[in-house]
């Protein structure tokens, strides 16, 4: 199963103090993220999208090959698209990264991360609408997608209450940042770091033991 870095990242920092009964995973890949989240919130059915058909066959598999198959469910289909009467307590996206960048020539990524401000636009309208009144939207990406993005007038019900900024290491720019989106606005906006690493080829002693519930290497 293919591991994606900024998904587990988003998957063991994603966290909800209010009562998780529903999730939706926008983008989800191979699935790794909405298996992690499985395992975190064990009474939480997560529902993950994906565009890509070969990425959702993929899921779909790793899903049922799963402890937890029961509460996961995959529709090959785009935020743009997804319509649902169902209203979620989480919701988590490493969404594409290029904004009016030209397609990558291998389509199957250029599926994945080639995009528009239309898509962002959309996605924040809908995780609006389909967010409960307590819960939060989170989403991992670059700063620089991040600043372009909530430069603009966006069409959503939805307030920016803290961030981490996520670097390789402890004097390092960052080069992502979680974003936490709920439908109240904060009583005071929260910013913190994150090192993924202590020094060269050592990982932090915090994102060990977050990522050590989930694999044995660490």
């Amino acid at each position: 199963m293919k591991i994606n870095t900024d998904g587990v990242l988003l998957a063991v920092k994603a966290n909800q103090d209010n009562q998780v009964e529903y999730v939706l995973d926008i983008g989800t890949g191979t699935g790794v993220m909405a298996l992690m989240l499985a395992q975190r919130y064990p009474h939480a059915y997560i529902e993950a999208i994906d565009i890509d058909e070969d990425a959702v066959l993929c899921a779909r598999q790793n899903f049922m090959n799963s402890p937890f198959k029961d509460r996961l469910e995959v529709h090959h289909t785009g935020i743009e698209d997804y319509q649902t009467t169902r209203f979620y307590d989480l919701i988590v996206s490493n969404p594409p990264f290029f904004i009016n960048s030209l397609k990558n020539a291998d389509k199957r990524k250029s599926l994945s991360r080639h995009s528009s401000i239309e898509f962002y636009k959309k996605m924040f309208e809908k995780c609006g609408r389909f967010l409960t009144l307590t819960g939060a939207f989170q989403i991992i990406w670059p700063l620089e997608i991040r600043d372009q993005v909530l430069s603009l007038s966006l069409d959503a019900d939805l307030y920016l209450n803290e961030e981490t900024y996520i670097q390789s290491f402890p004097h390092s720019d960052p080069f992502r940042v979680i974003s936490v989106f709920r439908k109240l606005p904060p009583d005071l906006y929260v910013s913190k770091n994150f090192e993924i690493y202590e020094k060269e080829g050592v990982y932090s002693a915090y994102y060990q033991s977050l990522l050590k519930p989930f694999f044995i290497n660490y």
